[in-house]
C-alpha cells in the first residue's frame, strides 16, 4: 500500500490540516431516519443565510459541471473519520457518513450576471448501508433558511433580459426519488468527485491555489496516497472552453460529466458508453447503433459529419419529450450543443444536405393551405409526398407552393449529387371541417 509522501514544510498546500467532522453531520444514517426540516438543522452551516460552512467541510469544484439550466453551484464535502479509497480512473469509495453539500444559485439579470437568486441546497449522504440518499432544501424568498421538500416542485423564475424585459425560466426541484435516478449504485452513488474531474487547481479560502487532488492527499484523505508529482500523469477532463485541448477531448469530457452516470454497462437500455476513460473506439458512440430511430433514416448515436442523424445531439438540443438528460433540465445548454455540433462536423465524412423547411407548420386549418418548402443548400432539389410515404427522387419535385384542401401528411426531403441526402421532414395538416 502506497502512503502519501512527506513533503517539505515550505510547500504551500491548499489545505493545511484535516479537520474531521461528525459523521452524517446531523443527518440520519439512512433515508428512513428523521430528516431535519430546515437546512440550518443539518449541521452543514454555522451561518446558514451567509453560507458559512461548519468546521471540517471542504470546498471543491469540478472541471466539467453537469448542466443545471445555467445555475451557479457552490460545493462542499464533509468526510468523517476514515479515508476515501482512491483510484486514478475508477469511482472513489467514501466512508459511511460522508455528506456532500451543493447550493444552486441562478443568475436573474442578463445585464448583470453576478446578480443571482439562491434556489436550493442539496445534500447527498453516504448511508450506513454503503449506498446514498439525497435531500433537497428550497430556499425561502428572504434567504433566511431553506425548507425540506417532500417531493418534486416546479417554479417559474423571473429573469430580467438584456433589453430590460422579463422572461420566465422554469426551475425543477427534484424529488428524493429523482436523486437516485442519477446517483445510482453502478455509478458509485457519488458523481463528479473523482480523479478526472478534480485534477485541477482550486483557490482555497486560505488564499492558496493548489491542485485539488494534491491538497486532499496532503491532509491524508486518500488511501492509497500518492506523490505530489503524480497528478500530472492522472487523467483529466477537458473544460468546454479549453481550446488547448482537442474538440474530441472536450466533447467526450462533456458527455462523461452529463451522461456517463447512466450511459455505461448495466445502465440504461442504450448500448453506448460515455465514460471518458473508455477508449473512443470501444464506446459504441461514433457510428453507434440506436434503439429508437425517432423517425430518422440511418440514425446513429453520433453520425460522423452528419448533425441531423446524430441522435445524441438531437436529444441535447431540445426540451421536448426526447430531451437528454431527462430530469432536472428545462433549458438547452447552448455551449454544450455547439461543442457537440462542432465535434461532429469535424469528423471525416460526406457533406450532408440540410433538411428543408416547411411553412406554415402543421396544424388545423379551416380552408385551403398553401405549403411552401425552402432549402438552404444551393442547387439542391426537393421531392415531396402527400400520403405519408418517404420521398424519393421519383416523387414529385417541389417547384412552388402546394395547395392542400384536405387532411395531409406532407413529407419532404432534399437531394444533391455528391452529398448525402437530407433527413425527411414532415408536418401534418388537418384542412377543412
Amino acid at each position: 500500500m502506497r502512503l502519501a509522501l512527506a513533503q517539505p514544510s515550505n510547500v504551500p498546500y491548499g489545505l493545511a490540516a484535516r479537520i474531521t467532522p461528525r459523521a452524517y453531520l446531523r443527518m440520519p444514517p439512512s433515508a428512513n431516519g428523521k430528516l431535519p426540516q430546515q437546512l440550518s438543522q443539518t449541521g452543514a452551516f454555522i451561518d446558514t443565510p451567509k453560507q458559512i460552512v461548519s468546521r471540517g467541510l471542504i470546498p471543491y469544484d469540478v472541471i466539467v459541471p453537469f448542466w443545471s439550466d445555467g445555475a451557479h453551484k457552490s460545493r462542499w464535502v464533509a468526510v468523517p473519520r476514515g479515508q476515501i479509497r482512491f483510484s486514478p480512473t475508477a469511482e472513489w469509495s467514501f466512508p459511511d457518513g460522508t455528506v456532500f453539500v451543493k447550493t444552486f444559485s441562478l443568475p436573474v439579470d442578463e445585464r448583470h450576471p453576478e446578480i443571482t437568486r439562491r434556489l436550493e441546497t442539496r445534500l447527498l449522504v453516504r448511508d450506513s448501508a454503503g449506498g446514498v440518499y439525497g435531500v433537497i432544501y428550497k430556499w425561502r424568498a428572504d434567504g433566511s433558511d431553506a425548507d425540506l421538500l417532500t417531493g418534486s416542485f416546479t417554479e417559474h423564475i423571473p429573469i430580467r433580459t438584456a433589453s430590460g424585459g422579463i422572461r420566465m425560466q422554469t426551475w425543477y426541484y427534484p424529488s428524493r426519488k429523482d436523486c437516485l435516478s442519477c446517483h445510482t449504485g453502478r455509478a458509485g452513488g457519488v458523481l463528479g468527485v473523482k480523479t478526472r474531474q478534480m485534477n485541477r487547481d482550486f483557490r482555497y479560502p486560505s488564499g492558496v491555489t493548489d491542485n485539488e487532488l494534491r491538497a486532499w492527499n496532503h491532509i491524508g484523505l486518500f488511501i492509497p496516497g500518492f506523490s505530489d508529482s503524480e497528478p500530472s500523469v492522472f487523467p483529466k477532463l477537458a473544460a468546454t472552453d479549453d481550446t488547448s485541448r482537442s474538440l474530441e477531448d472536450r466533447a467526450r469530457s462533456y458527455l462523461d460529466a452529463n451522461c456517463a452516470q447512466c450511459h455505461r454497462p448495466g445502465g440504461t437500455a442504450a448500448s453506448f458508453d460515455t465514460r471518458y476513460d473508455i477508449p473512443l473506439n470501444q464506446q459504441e458512440l461514433v457510428d453507434g447503433p440506436v434503439l429508437y430511430d425517432l423517425g430518422i433514416d440511418h440514425p446513429r448515436v453520433i453520425s460522423p459529419h452528419d448533425i441531423w442523424r446524430s441522435l445524441a445531439l438531437m436529444r441535447m438540443d431540445t426540451v421536448g419529450e426526447i430531451k437528454m438528460p431527462p430530469l432536472a433540465r428545462e433549458t438547452i445548454d447552448e455551449r454544450g450543443v455547439a461543442l457537440m455540433r462542432n465535434w461532429i462536423l469535424s469528423m471525416p465524412g460526406r457533406s450532408v444536405v440540410a433538411p428543408p423547411v416547411i411553412a406554415p407548420t402543421g396544424g388545423t386549418y379551416a380552408g385551403l393551405v398553401e405549403v411552401t418548402v425552402q432549402e438552404a443548400e444551393p442547387g439542391a432539389e426537393i421531392h415531396y409526398t402527400l400520403d405519408g410515404s418517404v420521398p424519393g427522387r421519383s416523387d414529385p419535385r417541389y417547384e412552388g407552393p402546394v395547395k392542400l384542401t384536405g387532411p395531409t401528411v406532407f413529407r419532404a426531403r432534399a437531394f444533391k449529387d455528391g452529398l448525402t441526402r437530407s433527413i425527411t421532414v414532415q408536418d401534418v395538416f388537418i384542412v377543412g371541417k
